[in-house]
């Protein structure tokens, strides 16, 4: 499969996955009323988010890529922590005798 063959499958994967999610949204029923939608079609919504979703993690590890990449927050605490190769095995010169 060439580039611009997975690049075009994912445009059209992407687009299925945005409309599919409109339509839930534009159709959502308030509490205590009826969905406007069966629940044939509502399932079959589902299944198809899944089948896409699916078909997006194959073409991601297809690439060896994977899809851990998520949005962050620029005040979210990281997992790791950068630690500068400066501060590391300099201990300030202090006299002999000097216990500061």
């Amino acid at each position: 499969m060439s580039a611009e063959e997975v690049s075009q499958e994912e445009r059209i994967l992407r687009m299925m996955k945005k409309v599919l999610t409109d339509v839930a949204k534009d159709t959502h029923a308030k509490p205590g009323f009826r969905h406007p939608l069966s629940d044939n079609t509502v399932q079959g919504i589902r299944d198809c988010l899944a089948l896409i979703s699916a078909r997006e993690r194959e073409l991601v590890e297809a690439r060896g890529q994977t899809m851990n990449k998520r949005p962050r927050f620029t005040d979210e605490p990281q997992k790791t922590v950068v630690v500068p190769l400066s501060s590391l095995g300099r201990k300030k010169d202090t006299p002999a005798g000097d216990n500061n």
